[in-house]
């Protein structure tokens, strides 16, 4: 089973940078599709952006062209690099491992075998 701890999250004004790792733990990892997730207050959880295991991605519309999802498999870590961030971007950040890339995209994360913890990330106007 595998396990993820992010890290990455903190305060920034708005058009900074911030870079998300979540580190994975377990064999199986590099077989698995992982995504990053966002929840903010009063609001659903939603996908920001998936890859799968031979690193094809997937991005939400509100991040393309500032956020890149990458995977690092012989260091089982996952990324998120987020650019030019907006006050709407503040949020917990949660890292998700699914057996399939269609799983970990399913709407809400229903579909996603392993959560991590969860990072919090604040733009500030």
């Amino acid at each position: 089973q595998v396990q993820l701890v992010e890290s990455g999250g903190g305060l920034v004004q708005a058009g900074g940078s911030l870079r998300l790792s979540c580190a994975a733990s377990g064999r199986s990892f590099s077989s698995y599709a992982m995504g990053w997730y966002r929840q903010a207050p009063g609001k659903q959880r939603e996908l920001v952006a998936a890859i799968t295991s031979g690193g094809s991605t997937n991005y939400a519309d509100s991040v393309k062209g500032r956020f890149t999802i990458s995977r690092d498999s012989a260091k089982n870590i996952v990324y998120l690099q987020m650019n030019s961030l907006k006050p709407e971007d503040t949020a917990v950040y949660y890292c998700a491992a699914a057996r399939t890339f269609a799983a970990v995209r399913v709407k809400g994360g229903r579909s996603v075998d392993v959560w991590g913890q969860g990072t919090q990330v604040t733009v500030s106007s």
